[in-house]
């Protein structure tokens, strides 16, 4: 039965007890309440089920691993079940909120991975956008471009207590414990990804948010820190708000400013850049009529208008 089919016999049921029990109200009310409680057990029990390990991971994480050294990059070579192997190794012998990024060193260890300079492009709350530039830019390559990244991206997995295996009813938010497995592997593979980057690198921060910049993102707690100034160039930060708006930060005003100083402090060179033309262009495929984007294809028109005279 559906869920809105149940809560629709779940009505009809409070109904038919209203009319048989019009001379005793308080009857009424208690019954009613205690059906309601009973229905949204029913809906917690099915809402924390889609929270627990995702369904067939072992298929849809070792596909991905080969679709990866077969498809997206033919000239690696990993075992694909040996990084399964190791993988569950770390996550089902322990509960869930107690996998260390400690616990995925060997997984790591059997899944080097490499890249040429000046390709590192790293995110922080501008995720679609951040696809779609790396789209346009081939050259650009974000952690979820790398092995890990890949096989991973978007999967919910923890471990059981009482058992050894995965548990697909219930995992824990990544803000209920330090040790989530989830937050344990994307912390390691976003130190493993910063420690690797050289050359020039670009940073997407969006200006529409408050704290742009936060100290405790994955890439202002762990990404930042691992940056090595010495096979670092350039930062190029580039700050993009939304069409619609607010404009709460850019490159002389927020949190920015903080990134600036703490790069600044750190012998890092930097660049920032407020409302890149490409990026905005990027938005604007997606919402052509905005009166932004009239104002943006106007002053291009203008602009060549100008060269060609």
């Amino acid at each position: 039965m559906s869920k809105h089919a149940s809560l629709q016999r779940s009505n009809e049921a409070v109904q038919g007890l209203a009319i048989t029990s019009s001379k005793t109200s308080a009857s009424f009310v208690t019954i009613s309440v205690t059906i309601w409680f009973i229905v949204l057990q029913i809906c917690q029990g099915q809402l924390r089920a889609q929270l627990g390990t995702t369904p067939n991971i072992k298929h849809i994480v070792v596909g991905r691993c080969y679709t990866y050294i077969t498809l997206v990059n033919p000239s690696l070579s990993y075992d694909c079940e040996e990084i399964w192997r190791q993988f569950e190794e770390a996550v089902v012998h322990q509960s869930s909120c107690n996998v260390t990024v400690e616990d995925y060193y060997q997984m790591f260890n059997v899944m080097p991975q490499i890249r040429p300079c000046n390709m590192f492009l790293f995110w922080s709350k501008t995720r679609t956008l951040m696809h779609s530039y790396a789209a346009v830019f081939r050259h650009f390559w974000t952690l979820e471009d790398t092995l890990v990244g890949y096989m991973f991206n978007d999967l919910i997995f923890c471990g059981q207590d009482e058992d050894s295996g995965f548990d697909f009813n219930s995992c824990p938010e990544w803000s209920a414990c330090r040790n989530h497995p989830v937050y344990s592997l994307w912390r390691q593979a976003s130190q493993n990804f910063a420690e690797m980057a050289c050359g020039n690198i670009t940073v997407l921060l969006n200006g529409s948010i408050v704290n742009a910049f936060n100290r405790k993102s994955m890439f202002g707690s762990v990404e930042l820190e691992s940056l090595n100034p010495q096979r670092v160039d350039y930062v190029n930060i580039k700050v993009v708000t939304n069409l619609d708006g607010p404009h709460i930060e850019s490159c002389s005003h927020g949190s920015i400013v903080d990134l600036i100083q703490t790069l600044q402090s750190r012998g890092f060179h930097w660049t920032c850049t407020d409302n890149d033309q490409t990026l905005m262009i990027l938005q604007c495929m997606q919402d052509p009529k905005h009166s932004s984007c009239q104002t943006c294809a106007n002053s291009l028109l203008h602009r060549k208008s100008l060269t060609s005279n």
